[in-house]
């Protein structure tokens, strides 16, 4: 499964990482992946972070802890 990670830092800019045909692709806002708290599952969960794919797709991504660490170092960058 291939996962594209996209941190929106304003309109029209995004830092992005990951192929542009991605299974599963998560986005979520500069000002909240930066933050230290940072949390991917619960941000879904918020409905602050977006997610195209397929469901199960997605929450496995999620609980792996991958997609906490890469967006949270795409903010950081």
């Amino acid at each position: 499964m291939t996962v594209q990670y996209r941190v929106v830092v304003a309109k029209q800019d995004e830092r992005v990482e990951g192929p542009d045909d991605a299974a599963v692709v998560l986005s979520v806002g500069i000002e909240i992946a930066a933050a230290d708290d940072f949390d991917a599952t619960v941000e879904y969960m918020r409905g602050r972070l977006k997610a195209t794919g397929r469901n199960g797709a997605v929450l496995s991504e999620l609980k792996s802890g991958q997609a906490t660490t890469a967006l949270h170092r795409l903010a950081q960058a």
